[in-house]
């Protein structure tokens, strides 16, 4: 698979700007994320800005994960922004790493939001 360009109606979005505007919607820096995915600025900083970049499969995982955001988003080449599918992904890969009080309290906000709709 390709992560160096999508096309969406006709415009190109390299997989460096899914990065980028991903981190930007977060409002981090390439300091603040390249700390938060194990990576140093300067690499963080050839994936955004270069098209010849291609991150190893842990890398590429590292980084999803630190910008709560599946893998398959990146892979996916006729995806521009993420989908309701990518979000979901992400919040059950996140639920999973949580403690069971944590998730427990989920589950009863869960129930909560159910009863009131």
């Amino acid at each position: 698979m390709s992560l160096r360009l999508t096309q969406i109606f006709g415009v190109q979005m390299k997989f460096g700007d899914k990065i980028r505007t991903l981190r930007r919607q977060k409002r981090l820096t390439l300091d603040e994320l390249a700390v938060e995915a194990g990576m140093s600025k300067s690499y963080l900083w050839e994936l955004e800005n270069r098209d010849t970049a291609k991150p190893s499969a842990e890398k590429l995982d590292k980084l999803a994960k630190a910008l709560s955001m599946p893998v398959s988003y990146f892979l996916e080449a006729d995806v521009a922004e993420p989908e309701e599918r990518h979000l979901d992904e992400a919040f059950f890969r996140d639920y999973s790493s949580l403690e069971a009080p944590a998730k427990e309290q989920l589950r009863k906000i869960i129930e909560a939001f159910k009863k009131s709709s």
